[in-house]
């Protein structure tokens, strides 16, 4: 594997890694109608190098429960601190949103709540539960916290109609303590093992999806232990990005995983045998995500 020295990646990101600084009617437009609503998207607050894009296709990640997360993990650039209560209004304002957007495919994510008992799932389900009322043929996907591995709160999501139900384990077992201090490995593993199994009892087909970012030092072999794992419980979509630094106090890139890298991690984790896989230097959990079910 090629390495990319600390300081060269400090300095500049390399010529694979460039977007387009956004500036369309469309993106405006979308920022607006985000704004009129008063609704917090992952795109903005974790500062997502694909906003220009997406906002520019009237898409966007809406982000539930506010813009302040109970956790504080040192690679995300989400404000940490004590949150607001939540707002019942909100699920009906994503719902109004994503109609007046037109979008096919919802994708709904949060901050970390641990601070509520159930740490945000009956408000995810009454999102989605709206938003179906609204648009019956709308496709809802929904990118949850990991409850602290509660089963109730999984139950309480799957049994709200949801399509895909997300929750990435976001990097390799080694580095979760200097990256995710907050959350385990095993029990990220757990929550998308648990989804599929609740789903299946209720009948209903929901499709689990998780992510993860390269780029913090993790060595291939590490991560394709963790792609078997995941296919171990039957996950079905996986996405797979280069972290990007969010500012000087946040975590180091270690190294910059060439476009062909992510190519093949891509082909690898098809013929293990996720049913879709995006893979690539910009990639986020929910880029390109209504092609993901298609």
């Amino acid at each position: 594997m090629d390495q990319v020295s600390t300081n060269s990646v400090n300095r500049r990101h390399p010529d694979w890694i460039k977007v387009r600084a956004p500036g369309s009617p469309e993106f405006f437009a979308t920022k607006a109608l985000l704004r009129e609503l008063n609704l917090h998207t992952v795109c903005e607050e974790a500062r997502c190098p694909n906003i220009g894009e997406c906002f520019s296709h009237r898409t966007a990640t809406f982000m539930l429960m506010g813009d302040v997360c109970t956790r504080n993990c040192p690679y995300c650039a989400v404000a940490h601190g004590k949150p607001k209560p939540l707002d019942p209004t909100e699920p009906l304002r994503v719902a109004l949103a994503a109609k007046r957007l037109g979008l096919v495919h919802v994708v709904v994510t949060s901050v970390d709540r641990d601070d509520l008992e159930d740490g945000g799932a009956s408000h995810f389900a009454a999102t989605a539960q709206v938003i179906k009322k609204l648009m019956p043929s709308t496709r809802v996907e929904v990118l949850t916290p990991d409850f602290k591995g509660l089963r109730s709160s999984i139950e309480t999501v799957i049994a709200s109609p949801i399509d895909v139900f997300n929750h990435n384990v976001e990097t390799v077992p080694s580095l979760y303590k200097k990256a995710r201090p907050g959350g385990r490995y095993e029990r990220s593993i757990e929550v998308l093992r648990y989804a599929k199994e609740r789903a299946r009892a209720l009948g209903r087909e929901v499709l689990t999806k998780t992510g993860l970012m390269l780029g913090l030092g993790e060595e291939i072999e590490e991560v394709l232990r963790v792609l078997d794992d995941l296919r171990a419980v039957e996950c079905d979509i996986l996405t797979l990005g280069q972290y990007l630094r969010p500012s000087p106090d946040h975590l180091p890139v270690v190294r910059y995983v060439p476009p062909a890298e992510f190519a093949e991690l891509r082909e690898k984790a098809l013929a293990m045998g996720f049913r879709y896989v995006e893979s690539g230097p910009l990639v986020r959990s929910s880029y390109h995500a209504w092609q993901h079910v298609g």
